[in-house]
C-alpha cells in the first residue's frame, strides 16, 4: 500500500516539474508575432465589413477569444467588437494594440489577461507595467476613451498560480482606483463558492476553459460592470 502512495506521489511531483518547465519554455518563446495571422484575418474580416466606430472593444486571452461569437448576444444592447486571441498575454495586447484595439477608435477598450502570463511564471512587476503601458497610450491617442480590465479568473487547471494571480488582480485593481479612465471588473468572485475555492462545474474537460454554464456567469459579470457607464451611450 505505501509503495503505491509512493509510486503515486512520484508521478504527481514529475507531472508538475514537467508542467512547470513547459510554462517556462513557453514563456521564454513568447514572440508576438505569432499572433500575426490571426490579427491579419481580424484585418480581413474589417476590410469585408468595417465596425463601427465608438463601440466597445473586447480583447484578451482565451476566456474572451473562446466568447467572440457569444459576446454581441450576451452584452445587449451594448455594443461590442470582439478581438480575443487565444493563449495571449498582456504583451501581447501590447505589441498589437494599435491593430487590435486603436484602429476601431473605440469608447471603451476592455482587456482580459494575466491568466497565461501567470502560468508561464511571468513577474507581477512585468505583467503590471505592460498593463500600465497600454493605459499609456490610450490616454495619449485616444483620451476620452475608458480602459476596462477584469480581474484573473480562477481555474481548476491553474490553481497552483492563484496566489499569483489574485496579487496581479489586486494590482490592476489599484491602477483602476487612481484613474478616473481605467475600471476594473471582478470575474473571479462569481466563479468561487461560500469557502474561497473553485466551482468545479464551470468548465470544459480541461479544468481551465469556460463551459455554457461559466460562460453565462462570465457575461453576467462582465455586462453588470460595463452597463453602469457604457449603458448610457447605448
Amino acid at each position: 500500500m505505501r509503495k503505491n502512495t509512493l509510486v503515486r506521489s512520484a508521478q504527481l511531483f514529475l507531472l508538475l516539474g514537467l508542467a512547470t518547465i513547459a510554462s517556462i519554455a513557453t514563456a521564454q518563446n513568447l514572440d508576438p508575432t505569432r499572433f500575426e495571422d490571426t490579427i491579419l484575418g481580424f484585418e480581413t474580416e474589417d476590410a469585408k465589413s468595417a465596425p463601427n466606430e465608438g463601440a466597445i472593444l473586447l480583447t484578451g486571452s482565451s476566456s474572451i477569444a473562446r466568447w467572440n461569437d457569444q459576446a454581441e448576444a450576451a452584452l445587449a444592447p451594448l455594443s461590442v467588437i470582439p478581438r480575443g486571441f487565444g493563449g495571449s498575454v498582456m504583451g501581447d495586447v501590447l505589441h498589437y494594440l494599435d491593430r487590435v484595439a486603436l484602429t476601431y477608435k473605440p469608447r471603451a477598450i476592455l482587456i482580459y489577461e494575466g491568466d497565461n502570463d501567470t502560468w508561464y511564471k511571468l513577474s507581477e512587476e512585468k505583467i503590471v507595467g505592460q498593463f500600465e503601458e497600454i493605459v499609456a497610450q490610450v490616454h495619449e491617442l485616444l483620451p476620452e476613451t475608458r480602459v476596462y480590465v477584469l480581474s484573473v479568473k480562477p481555474s481548476v487547471a491553474r490553481e497552483s498560480v492563484w496566489p499569483a494571480a489574485q496579487q496581479v488582480s489586486a494590482s490592476l485593481h489599484a491602477i483602476a482606483e487612481s484613474d478616473p479612465l481605467v475600471h476594473f471588473i471582478d470575474v473571479a468572485s462569481p466563479f468561487l463558492k461560500a469557502d474561497g475555492t473553485v466551482m468545479t462545474d464551470i468548465f470544459v474537460e480541461d479544468g481551465l476553459h469556460l463551459n455554457d454554464k461559466g460562460n453565462a456567469i462570465w457575461g453576467r459579470a462582465i455586462k453588470a460592470g460595463l452597463m453602469e457607464i457604457e449603458g448610457q451611450f447605448e
